[in-house]
């Protein structure tokens, strides 16, 4: 295939991501979206492919590849999609280091110049560290989100810090960058020891990067490893004078970048608080003085008395929606309502679950109109006109504590449930959320607590309608 067709296609493939992209940008469009995308990605196989020296090796680990990510994509849950979007991430990380150590290996495989020019040294120096920093991150992030922490501390979701931690960073950081230094001016013979230097480092430092960072931040690791992911790529990319690489990594760098931006307003935190240090307690602790306070109890049957005599019902989903699997219930309990005249829409706040977009992807898996999910800017000022706001699953989320100065989670955007006429929250226990501090909205007067988990309290609610 000539080098002009090649482009073409790249360019091609290129403007399929840009378009995916488009089109994920909005519910009506993401299954167009998500076509364009494979489309462009197949392209870029194919066309890949076409200028591969060795097909048959190219054929056989795509197949072995695609055979495992079929069985895992048939097996996984939803709500075990953030950790495997974080194991998603480790592999674009390590595939960076292991084609920088390629190309090191026999540049002139890979069209570069031997001995590789100082400018492809700075492009392989900057995707290898990238690379390793994100496989070992993700792989931390992953053992705190799929709760490992019982077979290691380092994966425990609780923050994980010691006393000169934040030094201990500065010094590695700065060998790091002094060993790539040293690798991009090296002769060519002493090039291998900077460059395993550099690495060795770079893996170090993503684990210690993210340790100190508690569960109530994931949703930022998460996409700022997709962010790091992508710039890794680009780097390689840069390296390879592979287009399609530069463009694709670009594309998933700042879309990654620009998603831990919202994140972190969606949660009033700072991008750098986020990196150099951790946050709240671990998921399932019992907040200070929770044992102090009286809630109002309720039954599935209460809930539902309450539901049918209300004009108006907001659904709050949180995390213990998606643990129970209830999305399903949820839906035909909204049917109903809705067969009795019972206006129902849903809010969802920016960093409710465990990643950002998962409680869409749930109530879009259970066909909920689109039309009734609410973002939290455009139904905050609804609530105090609603007669029931229904929380599944959230905390902190819906913690009015977030509205009191020196709280730990002051100023922290809020789906504002406590200002309904009736509030109901079902939770399994008063366990804190990830923040680990306590939520005066479960003792509210108007407020009262439905006990369970959410599938089978719901499935209550609708027999009891």
């Amino acid at each position: 295939m000539s080098p002009n067709l090649v482009a073409l296609l790249y360019l091609l493939a290129s403007v399929l991501f840009i378009l995916s992209l488009r089109g994920l940008s909005h519910p009506d469009t993401a299954r167009r979206g998500n076509v364009l995308g494979m489309a462009g990605m197949a392209i870029a196989v194919l066309t890949t492919f076409s200028i591969a020296r060795r097909v048959d090796i190219a054929l056989a680990v795509l197949a072995a590849g695609g055979a495992a990510g079929f069985v895992i994509a048939r097996r996984v849950q939803m709500t075990q999609m953030p950790e495997l979007v974080a194991a998603m991430h480790s592999l674009v990380g390590m595939a960076a280091v292991l084609i920088a150590v390629a190309v090191l290996s026999d540049p002139p495989a890979f069209g570069v110049g031997d001995p590789i020019p100082a400018g492809n040294r700075v492009e392989l120096f900057i995707g290898t560290f990238v690379g390793a920093l994100t496989f070992s991150g993700s792989v931390i992030a992953f053992g705190k989100l799929a709760g490992l922490g019982r077979y290691g501390r380092l994966f425990s979701s609780a923050p994980v810090t010691f006393r000169g931690q934040h030094l201990l960073n500065l010094v590695l950081a700065l060998v790091m960058i002094g060993s790539g230094l040293v690798f991009v001016s090296a002769a060519p013979g002493g090039q291998w020891t900077p460059f395993l230097t550099m690495a060795a480092l770079a893996f170090v430092l993503g684990v210690l990067v993210i340790i100190p960072i508690g569960g109530a931040d994931m949703p930022v690791v998460i996409s700022m490893l997709n962010s790091y992911s992508g710039w890794a790529a680009a780097g390689i990319g840069f390296s390879l004078n592979n287009s399609m690489l530069i463009i694709a990594g670009s594309l998933v760098g700042s879309s990654g970048a620009i998603l831990s931006y919202i994140m972190c307003r969606a949660m009033n935190r700072s991008f750098f608080s986020v990196i150099l240090g951790g946050f709240g307690a671990a998921e399932g602790a019992v907040a200070a003085h929770a044992g102090q306070k009286t809630v109002k109890a309720g039954s599935p049957e209460d809930v539902a008395f309450l539901l049918s005599n209300a004009d108006s019902v907001i659904i709050v989903p949180g995390y213990g929606l998606a643990v129970g699997r209830a999305q399903h219930a949820v839906k035909e309990m909204a049917d109903k309502l809705l067969a009795r005249g019972v206006t129902v829409r849903y809010a969802i706040h920016p960093v409710a679950g465990r990643m950002p977009g998962h409680m869409n992807v749930l109530l879009a898996e259970a066909d909920v109109p689109y039309e009734q999910v609410a973002e939290m800017e455009d139904i905050n000022s609804d609530f105090g006109a609603t007669d029931v706001a229904f929380v599944l699953g959230a905390n902190d989320v819906v913690n009015p504590l977030a509205e009191q100065p020196g709280s730990p989670i002051y100023g922290m955007p809020i789906l504002e449930a406590h200002k309904a006429r009736t509030v109901i929250v079902n939770k399994r226990s008063m366990a804190a959320g990830y923040a680990g501090v306590d939520n005066p909205l479960f003792y509210m007067d108007r407020t009262m607590m439905v006990f369970g988990d959410a599938k089978k309290v719901v499935e209550e609610i609708v027999k009891a309608l």
